[in-house]
């Protein structure tokens, strides 16, 4: 890792989520890598949800980091989630109110 920019952003029904902006060799960086390494070092709430790695950061014409143009991390960039279908028809009832209310698919 050469660079790296750690910024809360408000993308979609998630609410704000802490994401980080990494440069360096896209193999050797993982988010599971970087995330036990930070768990190490850092609380909890400070180590990032999501990791986008970049071959360089974008610079304003002043040579600081551009936060405007950092792109948003993909859907799955966020923390491994495994999906556990409903079991039942009372949990499938429940996944469909939530899913309804908070605008996101699918919820287990």
């Amino acid at each position: 890792m050469r660079e790296a920019v750690a910024l809360a952003r408000e993308d979609g029904p998630d609410g704000r989520r802490l994401v980080a902006y990494v440069t360096g060799p896209a193999e050797q960086l993982t988010a599971a890598g970087l995330r036990a390494f930070l768990r190490e070092r850092v609380p909890d709430y400070m180590v990032p949800s999501a990791f986008v790695v970049l071959e360089a950061l974008p610079l304003t014409a002043n040579g600081k980091v551009d936060r405007q143009a950092l792109p948003a991390p993909a859907p799955s960039a966020g923390a491994a989630r495994t999906h556990v279908p409903p079991r039942d028809r009372v949990e499938l009832q429940l996944c469909g109110v939530w899913e309804e209310l908070l605008g996101v698919r699918p919820v287990g």
